[in-house]
C-alpha cells in the first residue's frame, strides 16, 4: 500500500490535483472564486491539512525507501554469493589449465601470475568477515 501511495504522490498527477484543491481553497477563501463563502479566511485549517498530509506522506516515502533498502540488500548478497561462486569456479578451472599446461610442459611468462590466480577464495571466510565488519558497525 506505501508503494502504491508514494507512487501516486511521486507523480504530475497528483501535482495537478494538489493545484486544483490548494489553489481553489486559497481562491475561494481570499473571495476570489465567488461559487463558495469563504470558510477559512485565515488559512490555519489549510496549515493544518497541509501539515498533517506532510507527516503522512514523508512517513509512507520512509516505508518505500526502507522496502527498496531491504531488497537492495538481498540483491547485493545475491550478487556477493554469485561472484564468489564464480571466483571458485574460476580458480578450478585454472587449476586445471595448469594441470593441462604441466602435462604438455608448456612454459610461459605468465607461469607466476597464473599461479597466483590457483589460490582459492574461501567464501564462508569471506562472508564471515563481511559479518562481522556489519555488527561492529551496528554496535
Amino acid at each position: 500500500m506505501a508503494g502504491a501511495i508514494t507512487s501516486f504522490t511521486g507523480s504530475m498527477r497528483f501535482v495537478y490535483l494538489h493545484l486544483v484543491l490548494y489553489g481553489s481553497w486559497i481562491l475561494i477563501n481570499l473571495g476570489i472564486l465567488p461559487i463558495l463563502p469563504p470558510f477559512d479566511p485565515s488559512f490555519v485549517i489549510l496549515a493544518m491539512a497541509a501539515s498533517v498530509e506532510a507527516i503522512f506522506l514523508s512517513t509512507f516515502v520512509l516505508i518505500s525507501q526502507n522496502q527498496t533498502a531491504a531488497a537492495q540488500d538481498k540483491r547485493a548478497d545475491l550478487d556477493l554469493q554469485i561472484s564468489l561462486l564464480s571466483e571458485h569456479e574460476l580458480t578450478k578451472l585454472t587449476e586445471m589449465v595448469a594441470a593441462i599446461r604441466d602435462h604438455l610442459g608448456i612454459t610461459t611468462d605468465v607461469d607466476e601470475e597464473v599461479e597466483e590466480t590457483m589460490n582459492d577464495v574461501a567464501p564462508e571466510a569471506v562472508l564471515d568477515v563481511l559479518s562481522e565488519a556489519e555488527q561492529q558497525r551496528s554496535a
